[in-house]
């Protein structure tokens, strides 16, 4: 019986049936008939020209009373043995993809790829406004504190808010941010443009006077963002958005509710980042379970858009009886477009989302145009 040991190092398993055939006192001849294998069979296997595989194993244990294991452990251990070291890199290209979504990056010319992983690690780290792979992507202001938030976030949705802050910081304003006269002057002017889809062109114009920087990413696949309100210092807002769902509704609403995070300072001091996932949709995030500052902006934008009190008196007038010419009547009353009646009426459950989708009209080629974008075929080259 050959003793069910795990060796110190590893010997070739054929050690082992050599020593197993000496002590039953059999030959090579003798185990192939046992086994009922051919002879070349168990040469091999002496001379550790062949593996063990599992079926060998089981016949294996059977001649010397021992486990299949044993003889499969002792094969393994041979094989990692004598086969050279895994390429180190290996480790290191593991830790990068982790950190990044290394291959959209490269689709998207964020980043240049390289075979060399020391210098790919070192392209993902300037991306990311790091030195080292274990510390935090740098989007908020070097002032601020990072908040324990940040946590939740994903790889993609971290070189998103990577990219759109590196397209921020090329975005140029033509005036010098103040909340109070935004709200004065500049936000009356985005009210004048909701009435046109055409008219959305302007936004990026108009929020360049007010001093925001606007720039549109598209989105990475599964990160579910709409927008963010980021800031390259206390008096630099970036206002960003992704466009995932091309409709007039979602535009604005999510327009305006970053506004709001520009107006109230939103992440600038704290370091709270202010990443808006799943904002509208059927999968929004239940309102009540949100941050208050999340609920303050949503409400700014939805009075923003159409006055609540106005709205609430429409829906009980007409509900259930909404129709499209309802609709368009009310949204050319208050000189805005029907989308935009047909997205709140959605967003507070009084429709459904498959409801007058007719008025939803697209804009992201028209907003794309006009403002700086990365996605859907606009690139912006990697070195910047």
């Amino acid at each position: 019986m050959v003793e069910a040991r795990v060796p110190a190092e590893a010997f070739p398993p054929g050690d082992w049936i050599r020593e197993g055939l000496e002590d039953h006192g059999w030959t090579q001849s003798d185990l192939a008939e046992i086994l009922g294998r051919p002879l070349q069979l168990v040469n091999e296997l002496i001379a550790g020209k062949k593996t063990i595989t599992p079926e060998t194993a089981k016949g294996l244990a059977q001649a010397f009373e021992t486990s299949a294991q044993f003889w499969l452990n002792l094969d393994a251990a041979y094989q990692l043995n004598i086969t050279r070291d895994a390429d180190p890199s290996i480790g290191l290209r593991a830790r990068i993809y982790s950190k990044a979504p290394v291959r959209e990056m490269v689709k998207r010319q964020w980043i240049e790829n390289s075979s060399n992983p020391r210098v790919l690690e070192q392209r993902v780290l300037e991306f990311l406004g790091i030195n080292d792979l274990d510390e935090k992507p740098n989007v908020v202001p070097a002032a601020a504190r990072m908040s324990t938030s940040y946590e939740a976030l994903t790889p993609s949705q971290w070189a998103w808010l990577c990219q759109a802050r590196r397209l921020g910081m090329l975005a140029s304003v033509r005036g010098k941010f103040n909340a109070k006269s935004f709200e004065t002057t500049h936000l009356e002017r985005l009210n004048k443009l909701l009435s046109d889809p055409e008219e959305v062109r302007h936004v990026p114009r108009v929020l360049a006077d007010a001093g925001i920087r606007f720039v549109v990413v598209e989105h990475l696949a599964k990160t579910r963002i709409d927008g963010a309100c980021l800031w390259l210092d206390a008096e630099s807002p970036i206002i960003a958005v992704s466009l995932r769902y091309d409709r007039i509704d979602y535009f604005w609403f999510t327009l305006m509710h970053e506004v709001k995070h520009a107006l109230s300072g939103d992440g600038v001091e704290t370091g709270i980042l202010t990443i808006d996932i799943d904002l509208v949709g059927e999968s929004q995030a239940d309102r009540e379970q949100r941050p208050d500052f999340e609920k303050e902006a949503d409400s700014f934008a939805e009075n923003a858009l159409i006055p609540q009190s106005l709205l609430d008196d429409f829906i009980i007038r007409k509900e259930p009886l909404f129709s499209e010419q309802l609709i368009r009547g009310f949204a050319a009353y208050n000189r805005i477009h029907p989308g935009l009646v047909v997205g709140q009426l959605q967003h507070r459950g009084t429709i459904g989302y498959s409801k007058f989708r007719n008025l939803l009209v697209k804009v992201r080629d028209a907003v794309t145009e006009a403002a700086l974008t990365d996605g859907w075929g606009h690139i912006v080259p990697s070195g910047i």
